[in-house]
């Protein structure tokens, strides 16, 4: 017999029992439609970690005077005044470094015209858009030129802009008073929402950082430096780097403790790789108790199906069918059923993802991976399943299948 007539029996023997065929289907369907939704949000929620933490810095490092412990007394970071803008520009010469940014920040308010607004200054340099993934909204950043100059120029944070002169307005070329000097306004960033710490990163504004040191703050020492690394490859050689220059700039003997701090992302990273193997964890238990049910119920109906068709089975082969060509029918009826009920389960997580996603704001993102798996696992199932009661149907005697009632 034919593999096409083997298949066309196959598909008139579902079709005689529709409602216990879709029934059987169903398992399949809401255990597939479950893993589809749960691998979409999940993914989803996996983007937006991703996201955050490169909303932190590109391959960024964050270097604070002080230490945790020195000589003896736990300082905690940013209690010393020992990190100057000499140590950001020997940082700049470490083939591990990409780029460097100095920080120096200072409070106060800012007015222009009848408003005003209290924000955060922080003095930097022209890396820092770089080393952020920041990009403008309004104008551009300041010049390698200006920091040189410390002049008076600014860039502003959405918030600040939006606060001082209302929303969607560009205010470059704009000036503002911070404390007893005009500022011009260079442009203003985009918006970039809460930091790691819960901060809202738009409420504060740029200048450089000679000009905060030498007209705003009158400090003499760097409150941070924000280094980018080449690559991700590179952050741990170059924290390194970072810790031999500044040891030897500071005179720090072997064996005594740094005075200052170096963090990398590592913290940020273990919580997602932590959230990724939680998810994957819960998504490979959802996947596989669903699709066990889903099998047992197609081998529940499939040796239902055998005992049914008993004569059916036993005239076929009395007229010469093999018993390869039963085993093959009830294999195809099985896997018919198990892609059938994949593919609309795939088709109703999709719809299921993309409501959750509409009416609950939650991120959704199915990776194709995700559907070919579930394709080739719901045709594995079938065939795995029901093979016992297809071999169960081959191995039947024509003569006893004949005389079965």
């Amino acid at each position: 017999m034919s593999l096409l007539m083997t298949v066309r029996i196959a598909f008139k023997a579902l079709g005689r029992n529709k409602l216990r065929t879709a029934l059987t289907m169903l398992g399949m369907i809401i255990g597939v439609a479950a893993v589809i939704a749960m691998v979409a949000l999940g993914s989803g929620a996996q983007a937006t970690i991703e996201e955050q933490v490169k909303s932190a810095g590109t391959n960024l490092i964050t270097i604070s005077p002080g230490s945790t412990n020195t000589q003896g007394v736990r300082t905690g970071f940013g209690n010393s005044t020992k990190m100057v803008p000499e140590d950001a520009a020997a940082l700049r010469d470490l083939p591990e470094i990409q780029y460097v940014a100095e920080s120096v920040n200072t409070r106060t308010q800012l007015i222009y015209g009848n408003q005003n607004w209290n924000t955060q200054i922080e003095g930097t340099n022209v890396d820092l858009p770089a080393i952020r993934s920041w990009p403008q909204k309004y104008g551009s950043f300041f010049s390698s030129e200006d920091v040189k100059s410390a002049a008076k120029v600014c860039v502003l944070g959405s918030n600040v802009s939006d606060n001082l002169f209302g929303e969607d307005v560009d205010p470059t070329d704009q000036v503002i008073r911070v404390r007893n000097h005009v500022f011009r306004v260079l442009g203003v960033m985009a918006s970039k929402g809460a930091g790691s710490g819960g901060t809202n990163l738009d409420d504060q504004v740029f200048a450089p950082y000679t000009t905060v040191m030498k007209k705003l703050s009158g400090q003499l020492n760097l409150n941070r430096i924000y280094v980018s690394a080449r690559s991700a490859d590179d952050i741990d050689s170059a924290a390194q780097a970072i810790t031999q220059a500044l040891r030897a700039r500071h005179e720090i003997t072997a064996g005594d403790p740094d005075d200052f701090t170096v963090q990398t992302l590592d913290d940020i990273v273990a919580l997602r790789t932590q959230t990724t193997n939680t998810m994957t964890q819960l998504l490979a238990g959802v996947a596989f108790v669903s699709l066990v049910v889903g099998g047992i119920g197609i081998m529940n109906i499939m040796l239902v199906s055998v005992t049914e068709r008993t004569r059916e089975i036993g005239l076929r082969m009395a007229i010469g069918a093999r018993g390869s060509d039963v085993l093959l029918q009830f294999l195809i009826e099985a896997v018919v059923i198990s892609s059938v009920g994949g593919a609309i389960g795939i088709a109703l997580g999709y719809g299921v993802s993309e409501a959750v996603k509409y009416y609950q704001n939650w991120p959704a993102l199915v990776p194709i991976t995700a559907v070919f798996t579930a394709v080739a696992f719901s045709a594995a199932v079938g065939i795995f399943f029901g093979f016992y009661p297809a071999r169960k149907a081959a191995g039947l005697d024509p003569i006893e299948a004949l005389r079965f009632e």
